[in-house]
């Protein structure tokens, strides 16, 4: 009895990788990184941030704490950074397009991170 009770437990690394794995490998096509992750998802995670930080501001709460949630999604920026660059070398259309996510993506993270 006791040998069947542990016939399904699975030891060693997951087999299908997270999305979080994936997207850092670069595996997630260059079309939804850039758009899904990058454009919409990271320019809607910043403006937050951004709104936050203003509130905090405008509620005398300390200039520390307003730019600490500013700063939030600066380790999310780089990563979609990451997974845009990554995607970018995987992609198999034309060079340019790949050329012009990457560039764009980097300006949007310098931009969002900055600004």
């Amino acid at each position: 009895m006791t040998s069947r009770l542990f016939t399904h437990v699975r030891c060693g690394p997951i087999p299908m990788p997270t999305l979080i794995t994936r997207l850092w490998a670069g595996e997630v096509p260059l079309g939804r990184v850039f758009w899904q992750y990058a454009m919409i998802g990271g320019t809607a995670l910043n403006v937050v941030a951004t709104l936050l930080a203003m509130a905090l501001l405008a509620a005398d709460a300390p200039a520390l704490l307003a730019l600490t949630a500013f700063a939030l999604p600066i380790p999310y920026n780089l990563f979609v950074l990451v997974a845009v660059w990554r995607s970018a070398s995987a992609y198999e259309g034309p060079r340019l397009l790949a050329d012009l996510g990457r560039v764009i993506s980097l300006i949007w993270a310098v931009a969002a991170s900055t600004l």
